[in-house]
Parts: structure tokens; C-alpha cells; sequence
């Protein structure tokens, strides 16, 4: 099969949507044409926009207070009645707090709950260390079952929540973010493609990948790349984590022959362990390619902004491409 191509629009002109916001207002959608969608929070509505399906469909919301573990179980009880329970809540008690919940009852059992937090990573910003999930994906897909999915912008997250609960039979993760996030794939050309791992732009010199927020940095760091230093560099979206889609990492790894991961998480478990894992696994051929993992290094966030948190754990698009150029310099 081809490897999907996808038009992104111009990075300086794209508009910004935040991620929970298009899953709050996905979520009443699909609950006027599903009356065994319910949705469970843990008194973050406000936050997390499911307060968009609260105000919709009451009988059908339910504000399960600061009890994250007894939410995870009570959506588990809804989903043996066929319901298609979703939990929503902040990433860091999604994953943490309710942990053994969601792999003893949910996961052991395979029953059909997606879990869809948001506030997930460093952008996470001004709370600080303590609520800034960047341990979640690796906590996740080591449970056997757990499906792990971090879309890129509001357009993905649409088409990622629809196939969750519409197609999808099964635990799921999705990891969503607070802020803005710049709408890189248009509603009108965008094909969602589970199986597959997008190719957002092709390149010979090695291979960024991104996943959620920083695929926009890549991008960025793609662009200057090639137009201040000659450097032509391939960009794939790691939207699935689990089950991941070697075939296509390992087909752009053995073009370019250097890899580079970008994530607002641990490198340890995230993105560039799930990576560097496939680049040894002798079902994908065993390509021994050397990979730098851009991330958080083995250290907790800290209370920021953004941008100058991204710049300080190494994952800014002007990282990227101090990284690129040291490496491919003569």
C-alpha cells in the first residue's frame, strides 16, 4: 500500500483551534446520534469541554467529582451494558490516579472505554510540574489491550474521536492538550487513516518524527531546514503510538538514515522509545538506525509558558534544527 500523503496548509497563515475544544463540541455530536454514548468527568468539565455534551444530553453526562479510579470503574459497569462510556479528566490523573483501574477493570476485561483526557504534556505550562503529564504514553501502552492515539491539531482530533467511538471496539487513550494548536490539515481534503502513519512531507537528508503538538514543530523545523541550510528533511505524524506503523518509519529510517523524535514527553517509554524499539525489532527487517530522541530527559516540567518550556526540554522547532544541522554538518 502507498504511503498516504496529506496537504498542509501554509504554517504563517493556519489558523488555531484547541484541541478540547473540538473534542467538547465532537462529543455532542456524536451524542445526538448515539443514545449509548455517555461521558463521565471528574468535576473538569469546564476544562476537558465536555461540558458541551453535559449541557446536551444531562441524563446522560456524569460528574464523578475527584474520584478518578471510581469514574474509570463506573464507565467500565456502563460499558458491560452497552454503553460506550468516555472518561475525561487531566491526562496526569487520567493516567495516574486512576492507573489500576483502567488495567485491571477496563484493559484485563477488554471493555469498550475511552479514555480521553486533556492537559496533557508541558504546554500544560503555569501548573507546573505537578499536573504536567509527561509520563502518560508510556503508562498506557504497556497495557496489553490500550490502543494509544495523540492527534496533531482539531482536524485529526475530530476524526480520531469519531473513529474511537464509532469504529473502534476496545480501551483507547487519546491525548489531547490545552492550548491553541495550529490547524494543520484541512476538514475538506483530510483522510484519517488508522493503519497508517502519515508522511506530511518528504525528504533524503533524515527523518523528523512528531507527534500531537510538536508535529507542528517539525513541520516549522522542516521548512527551515530547507530554506536557510540546504538540509531536505522527511516529517511523519506518530498519531497512533499503539499499535504503531513501523512498515513507514522503517521505510523513511533506511532513505535518510538519521532519526530524530520530538515529544512533550519522556523519551523513556514515549515516542522515542516505541521508535527506537521498532528500528531493532527484527519483524520490521532490524535497521540499526541511529536516532536522537528529543524530549523530556529523564527530568520532571517545571511552571511556564509554552514556548519557553518547549525550548528548554530541547522539543521548539529551533532546537530541531540546531539538532539537525550538529548532526549532519561536515
Amino acid at each position: 500500500m502507498p504511503v498516504a500523503q496529506y496537504m498542509v496548509p501554509s504554517l504563517d497563515t493556519a489558523d488555531k483551534k484547541a484541541l478540547r475544544d473540538q473534542f467538547g463540541e465532537t462529543l455532542a455530536e456524536l451524542g445526538a446520534i448515539n443514545p449509548n454514548l455517555v461521558v463521565l468527568d471528574a468535576d473538569l468539565s469546564c476544562s476537558t469541554q465536555t461540558q458541551h455534551f453535559a449541557k446536551a444530553f444531562p441524563q446522560r453526562f456524569f460528574n464523578q467529582g475527584i474520584a478518578e479510579m471510581d469514574m474509570v470503574n463506573t464507565a467500565a459497569g456502563l460499558a458491560t451494558v452497552g454503553k460506550i462510556p468516555v472518561v475525561s479528566t487531566f491526562a496526569l490523573f487520567a493516567s495516574g490516579k486512576a492507573w489500576e483501574a483502567v488495567r485491571n477493570t477496563v484493559c484485563y476485561s477488554n471493555l469498550n472505554v475511552k479514555i480521553m483526557p486533556t492537559h496533557s504534556g508541558l504546554s500544560l505550562g503555569e501548573d507546573g510540574a505537578s499536573h504536567q503529564s509527561i509520563e502518560d504514553i508510556a503508562l498506557m501502552r504497556v497495557i496489553p489491550n490500550m490502543t494509544v492515539i495523540v492527534p496533531a491539531d482539531a482536524t485529526e482530533t475530530e476524526a480520531v474521536v469519531r473513529w474511537a467511538i464509532q469504529e473502534h471496539d476496545g480501551p483507547c487513550y487519546v491525548r489531547l492538550v490545552r492550548p491553541v494548536c495550529p490547524v494543520l490539515f484541512d476538514p475538506a481534503t483530510y483522510t484519517f487513516n488508522p493503519s497508517q502513519m502519515a508522511i506530511l512531507k518528504e525528504g533524503t537528508d533524515i527523518t523528523l518524527v512528531g507527534t500531537g503538538e510538536t508535529v507542528y514543530h517539525c513541520l516549522l523545523a522542516a521548512e527551515r531546514l530547507q530554506k536557510d541550510h540546504g538540509i531536505s528533511a522527511e516529517v511523519l505524524n506518530a498519531t497512533f503510538i499503539k499499535p504503531f506503523d513501523g512498515a513507514t518509519l522503517v521505510a523513511s529510517a533506511t532513505k535518510t538514515g538519521k532519526v530524530i523524535t520530538v515529544e512533550s514527553h519522556q523519551v523513556i517509554g514515549g515516542l522515542g522509545g516505541v521508535v527506537c524499539e521498532t528500528l531493532c525489532d527484527p519483524a520490521f527487517g532490524a535497521t540499526p538506525v541511529p536516532v536522537k530522541r528529543l524530549g523530556t530527559q529523564d527530568r520532571f516540567g517545571q511552571s511556564g509558558t509554552a514556548e519557553p518550556l518547549f525550548k528548554e526540554y530541547g522539543i521548539h522547532w529551533e532546537n530541531i534544527v540546531a539538532t539537525a544541522i550538529q548532526w549532519l554538518k561536515p
